[in-house]
């Protein structure tokens, strides 16, 4: 099976509940509702990659500490990020 070069694009049909593309049509503006789609999947694409990560390393190592999840926050968002997830998560 040939694979599409990168940079090309291929049109598919994706089903979705009307109001929420009705608010997807009300928010996407000039990028238009397939940009704001395909930076939504590569977003979660690399979301999905980030959870095979931790979830192999704790199958070797056992569950992330603490320490180490702040760490990760910290060289993810920075400082001030690392404070502010952690006020989400409360």
């Amino acid at each position: 099976m040939k694979q599409p070069r990168a940079g090309t694009t291929e049109n598919i049909s994706v089903s979705m509940p009307a109001d929420l593309i009705s608010e997807l049509r009300a928010r996407t503006g000039r990028r238009g509702v397939s940009g704001y789609i395909a930076e939504a999947v590569r977003h979660q694409l690399a979301m999905d990659g980030l959870a095979e990560i931790v979830a192999s390393h704790e199958e070797e190592h056992g569950a992330l500490t603490e320490q180490e999840i702040e760490a990760a926050r910290r060289e993810l968002f920075g400082e001030e990020g690392s404070q502010d997830a952690g006020r989400n998560a409360a």
